[in-house]
């Protein structure tokens, strides 16, 4: 395979895995065990001492989940990739190997709501300092960054409002003052953009949403530097949170990672038509989606993405209210938060997943009070467009003349 250039699909399929090395099984085995037998005394102890490879305990590393870390790793262009119980465990794994009291983490102003929660409520107890900066503007972390900064993270796009963030500029400021750039790539996948050729020096995944891809398991993956993430898993993993993923969700999302490219396109390709029906929908105020001429960040989307994602948020001119009597009038969408299922899913983010800012908190981040959030799903375009036209307020009937 490696003589002539693999795509990103056959990587995502074939990549690490020989069936003529597993009894012909096309499929990966799925290693249900706690623990491994070491062959001698000594091996066990060359493998504790890190002389040489093996398995251990699958706290700290299991056959079906090692496949899973290489697969992610190489289609994100890493070096290596770690498998963890969550996304959320797999920021909690990353923050709590590389911080220590006195260092600071920049934040971007928009974040995914529980980790805004971590962030600011969980990091700050042990000392760890936080600032947020609106990372769109490359030159406001010019200005923030200090001797004491250590990590700066952000998603792009982030959840909810689809703001973007320039990943190589923000690398490349970063990197000047000695500080790791941490990013979220949950919403765009390695498909469609790919942090680390940009600069980026961890990238995380909620595997939960795209990379699962079917809304049946909870999972988080990070690749990056090897000996980075080797210390992530002997310290925020195995030690700090033991958060380790069950082999049976790491076969779950390998399952889910054979068709992502395929499940992106037409994820993609749907959004793409309702945002421009949205866009065009008397009572919507606007439309956030990287796609649209009228995004703001239109051509930054264009030079980081391939594509511009299944993820849409707007608002309509009644706000809150409008929102949810819209929500409420869906027959075919389901009300429900996460995103990248097969199904198309709408929220409400502040009363959802971004219930843990405050009011004054959202609206300082970004985050207005009536921002609905569409993860548009693999159903037919036409039944999507159809159930939200009737669902969306309609203008008032003009009186007979």
């Amino acid at each position: 395979m490696r003589n002539f250039p693999v795509s990103f699909s056959t990587l995502a399929i074939h990549h690490g895995y020989d069936p003529m090395q597993n009894e012909g099984a096309l499929t990966p085995p799925l290693h249900l065990t706690s623990t491994f037998a070491f062959e001698t005394a000594e091996a066990g102890g060359e493998m504790f001492a890190g002389e040489q490879p093996g398995y251990i305990y699958s706290r700290i590393s299991n056959p079906t989940c090692d496949l899973l870390e290489r697969r992610i790793a190489v289609l994100e262009g890493a070096e290596a990739g770690l498998a963890l119980a969550s996304g959320m465990a797999a920021i909690t794994a990353t923050m709590w190997t590389i911080l220590g009291p006195g260092d600071e983490v920049i934040l971007d102003k928009t974040l995914y709501g529980c980790t805004f929660s971590f962030m600011q409520h969980g990091l700050a107890k042990f000392g760890v300092r936080i600032t947020h900066v609106d990372l769109t503007n490359p030159e406001n972390l010019s200005a923030a960054m200090s001797q004491k900064t250590k990590i700066v993270y952000f998603e792009t796009p982030a959840n909810p409002n689809m703001r973007l963030v320039d990943i190589q500029a923000i690398s490349d400021i970063a990197h000047e003052h000695g500080a790791y750039v941490v990013v979220d790539n949950t919403y765009a996948t390695p498909y469609l953009t790919q942090p680390i050729k940009h600069g980026a020096d961890i990238v995380l995944h909620s595997a939960t949403k795209y990379l699962g891809g079917h809304g049946d398991v909870v999972a988080g993956l990070l690749v990056g530097p090897a000996d980075l993430v080797s210390e992530i898993r002997l310290q925020g993993m195995k030690d700090m949170t033991g958060a380790v993923m069950a082999p049976f969700n790491a076969m779950l999302v390998l399952r889910g990672i054979k068709t992502l490219e395929l499940r992106m396109d037409r994820h993609c390709s749907s959004a793409a038509t309702v945002a421009k029906m949205l866009e065009q929908s008397p009572g919507v105020r606007q439309v956030w989606y990287p796609g649209l001429q009228s995004f703001e960040q239109h051509d930054l989307a264009k030079r980081q993405m391939t594509q511009f994602g299944g993820m849409i948020a707007f608002e309509l001119t009644g706000g809150m209210q409008a929102g949810i009597d819209m929500m409420n009038r869906l027959q075919l969408i389901t009300r429900a938060v996460s995103l990248g299922d097969a199904e198309t899913l709408v929220q409400h983010p502040a009363s959802m997943t971004h219930s843990t800012y405050t009011k004054e908190e959202r609206a300082a981040h970004g985050i207005s009070e009536g921002l609905v959030r569409l993860s548009i799903g693999l159903e037919g375009i036409d039944d999507v467009i159809a159930d939200l036209a009737q669902a969306l307020p309609r203008p008032p009937a003009r009186n007979a003349a």
